[in-house]
């Protein structure tokens, strides 16, 4: 289960092991220690949130809680439907050191690979029901990952329009650090990716 340490644990001044070992040498093994334990918590959540969803999904990406180099800002994955593999379009589970975040967004990291082009994406997201979606909130793939987002049922006409052909929008909802320790996170994730999925599956059904 999440609480609000879970989002402490990125709250710190280096992330990179080089600069852990120059400026604070002691908390080396400390921190490999809180980020690997962190981490298991982390996963057995994603692969519950997997269990609650059912059939039809890939198992989950989960990142690891470091790359070699540095340990993370965040902890990240995301879902896919089996049969959608080979798209960039992802439901994504975030937790950073501000909140939790389930969302559907453009995987630009994948965006190389996918048989499936960002302009069905676009067209998806500029055509989804938002009385659906008061709840949720609505902002760019360049945002911040901390910034405060628009509300989809108050947001200006602008923070819909796109600013240029590579920009996408992604739509979701976010359970604030404070809010973990009174949430079952598994269920909220499970329930937020579920009304997400019409959206997720309008954008394999667009023609352009």
């Amino acid at each position: 289960m999440l609480t609000p340490q879970s989002c402490d644990l990125f709250q710190r001044p280096f992330f990179q092991f080089a600069q852990i070992r120059q400026y604070q040498p002691e908390t080396e093994a400390q921190t490999k220690a809180e980020y690997k334990a962190a981490w298991q918590v982390w996963r057995a959540l994603v692969f519950q949130v997997a269990s609650e969803l059912g059939a039809g999904f890939a198992p989950p990406h989960i990142e690891r809680w470091c790359n070699g180099w540095q340990v993370r800002a965040h902890f990240f994955a995301y879902f896919k439907y089996a049969a959608h593999a080979d798209t960039a379009v992802i439901l994504s589970l975030l937790l950073n050191r501000r909140r939790l975040t389930a969302s559907l967004e453009w995987h630009e990291y994948r965006a190389a690979k996918s048989t499936l082009p960002l302009a069905c994406y676009q067209q998806a997201l500029a055509g989804f029901p938002r009385h659906e979606f008061a709840d949720f909130q609505i902002w760019h793939g360049r945002d911040s990952e901390y910034a405060d987002y628009p509300a989809v049922s108050s947001a200006p006409a602008a923070a819909f329009a796109l600013q240029d052909a590579a920009d996408f929008l992604c739509l979701g909802r976010h359970l604030e650090r404070e809010k973990l320790a009174q949430t079952d996170s598994a269920a909220w994730l499970a329930e937020s990716i579920r009304r997400l999925l019409p959206v997720y599956e309008a954008c394999h059904n667009v023609r352009l």
